[in-house]
């Protein structure tokens, strides 16, 4: 349910709008003035502001002007009574969406507050998405090992030497190998990236060096491999050490000669390429077991830069999570949580079988499963580090008689994959809470700590309904 602040003097105004857009199932509050419109905006979270120009006290533009210095993408719909050409275009330029004259056509009234909220929407869907899709994660952490990588990462990326990146999985050999590029002088070109465990054996050359049409029974048209796509740009060979053998000598001759020839195709094509890669395998064993050429690790193996598992570097872990805890909270558009310090000295002393990777993950499971704070006993239950607790078994049931996640004989198989047990716990979650506080709706918002629309949504979306004896 969208929320809504109208600022305005007069109180028949006020009430009209009030009563037209609750009836719409609005949540709406009013003020008659604009510095207390302005304090409500800096202290309350609405979705859309309408309003009035000529106000005591403070001028509507001002209010606007003030409001998206604050909330740069609060939509504002700018009202008044003396309407003209010029205000209208004043007012967009200070960012307001939209004009609307007194007294209001119904009609137009409602068409523009739907499509500013729709704009609101989509511009704050467009932000996650962007950070999401775009943003290279920081390398967090000051302990000496990630320093020693800072500092060789500073000094190797604006040169052209090739670089292998060693390290267990989920240790973060991607964000390695993305910060190289980006510190690169072909940081403007793209950066390509080849997952080798990923591609079938068959298809890998097709896949790093494209391959004409008709070239086997599948090639019903010519396609543009890595390398090709790469030009001018960086290529990330992650997981080398899965490459099959004939793969391995066609990169070797690619990385020796700068040239590449299309499966199926005659003519070579000259590629201007940097090659990251990276494995978590002992690629000196793998020689010596013959899956790997000892040519083509001398030409990767330039500079090594090997990523630490996390658990030696357990001194970086409230770091790191604190940095999940904020990005993850503002992804799901609730107030960022926090850890107690009991809690995170129990993070710091879980196993992590997973590594950075696993910590993301637990520090997801954590925000949406415990109260505003963090606690130690919500970590060692809710965490499961590596499989080995049941949370079910931590005697942290949500069935009225203790605080926790669903009753021990939970059968955990009739889930398919994290996301719908991460919505089954959501719904057991805040369908306790709901009956502890005897569906009072707006103290559960406050218990959890998000807003009341937020939680109407959550209601309306799992079909939460009370039930009366």
């Amino acid at each position: 349910m969208a929320k809504l602040l109208i600022i305005d003097d007069e109180r028949a105004i006020r009430s009209t709008l009030r009563e037209i857009l609750e009836y719409e199932n609005y949540e709406v509050e009013d003020i008659d003035n604009g510095v207390d419109g302005l304090d409500l905006i800096k202290k309350k979270k609405y979705d859309l502001v309408l309003c009035d120009i000529k106000m005591n006290k403070m001028d509507g533009m001002e209010v606007l002007e003030q409001a998206l210095a604050y909330s740069p993408d609060l939509p504002f719909i700018m009202i008044s009574g003396h309407g003209t050409v010029e205000t209208a275009i004043e007012a967009s330029k200070k960012g307001a969406f939209d004009f609307i004259s007194k007294p209001p056509d119904l009609n137009r009234l409602l068409i523009t507050v739907r499509n500013a909220l729709d704009r609101g929407n989509l511009v704050t869907e467009t932000k996650v998405l962007k950070r999401r899709v775009s943003k290279t994660r920081d390398i967090l952490g000051s302990s000496e090992n990630i320093n020693k990588i800072k500092e060789t990462i500073e000094r190797v990326a604006p040169t052209e030497a090739r670089v292998l990146i060693t390290g267990a999985n989920g240790s973060g050999k991607e964000l390695v190998a993305r910060w190289l590029h980006e510190k690169s002088h072909r940081s403007d070109s793209p950066l390509i990236e080849v997952n080798c465990a990923a591609i079938p054996s068959e298809l890998i050359e097709s896949e790093l060096f494209g391959h004409e049409k008709g070239s086997f029974t599948s090639a019903v048209k010519q396609r543009i491999g890595k390398f090709e796509l790469a030009n001018g740009g960086t290529l990330f060979l992650d997981e080398i050490g899965d490459m099959s053998l004939s793969a391995q000598a066609k990169v070797l001759r690619a990385l020796q000669e700068h040239k590449i020839t299309r499966v199926g195709g005659e003519k070579e094509l000259e590629v201007n390429v940097r090659v990251l890669a990276a494995t978590n395998k002992d690629l000196m064993k793998e020689i010596e077991d013959g899956n790997f050429r000892m040519d083509l690790y001398h030409r990767l193996n330039v500079i090594n830069i090997h990523v630490p598992h996390l658990t030696e570097r357990r001194e970086d872990i409230p770091e790191i999570a604190m940095s999940f805890l904020e990005d993850i909270c503002k992804d799901y558009g609730m107030p960022v949580k926090k850890i107690s310090e009991a809690g995170m000295v129990a993070l710091q002393n879980l196993p992590w079988t997973g590594n950075v990777r696993e910590l993301h993950n637990m520090i997801e499971r954590l925000i949406i499963l415990s109260d505003k704070v963090i606690s130690e006993h919500e970590v060692t239950a809710f965490a499961n580090p590596g499989g080995g607790t049941n949370i079910g078994a931590a005697n942290h049931g949500f069935n009225g008689s203790s605080n926790g996640l669903v009753a021990g004989t939970t059968n955990y198989d009739k889930f398919t994959n994290f996301q719908d047990y991460k919505d089954h716990a959501e719904r057991e979650f805040i369908k306790f809470k709901l009956e502890k506080n005897n569906w009072n709706v707006s103290k559960t918002a406050d218990d959890i700590d998000i807003q009341r629309s937020h939680l109407y949504s959550k209601i309306e979306k799992f079909g939460l309904k009370r039930v009366t004896e």
